[in-house]
């Protein structure tokens, strides 16, 4: 069966990728990729340790990029996959960027800010609302993070 390579799936093994580069690279395995028409125009992987920055996360890097892609810091019509659920501050880094729509693999049940904890991209009252679905690549995505913190325990 031949692989859509305009889909949801496709488009979040793109993030995975990223967060393996994370998972080598020793930091904690978020990735994300940022779509327009069809095409990944910006890709990102955490980076905190690595740049010593609180902030670093890979939705805070790939928005950049993307901004600088396109040439606007506005990033309507594009669509954000990032493989864990969003912070706060990168759900409102994203809300305020006025990304179109958002796709994230898995649920973080502590500190998500898109649906779990807070739904910081559909809030009402702020300038702009985000389309949201988790559950994309779920199993993956988690399975990562989970491998990276049992050997984290073990060090």
């Amino acid at each position: 069966m031949p692989v859509d390579l305009t889909s949801d799936e496709y488009f979040m093994g793109e993030a995975l990728r990223q967060a393996r580069l994370a998972f080598e690279d020793d930091e904690v395995p978020v990735g994300a990729v940022i779509v327009h028409e069809q095409r990944i125009i910006a890709r990102a992987h955490n980076q905190v340790e690595r740049l010593k920055d609180a902030t670093a996360h890979a939705e805070m890097l790939v928005l950049t990029a993307a901004a600088h892609a396109r040439g606007d810091w506005r990033l309507d019509g594009c669509t954000l996959f990032v493989t864990k659920e969003p912070c706060p501050m990168c759900a409102g880094a994203l809300t305020l960027a006025r990304v179109s729509r958002l796709v994230y693999g898995a649920r973080d049940e502590r500190a998500g800010a898109a649906g779990s904890v807070f739904n910081i991209p559909q809030q009402g009252g702020l300038n702009h609302v985000v389309s949201v679905m988790g559950g994309v690549r779920e199993k993956e995505a988690r399975e990562l993070l989970r491998e990276f913190f049992r050997l984290k325990r073990h060090e």
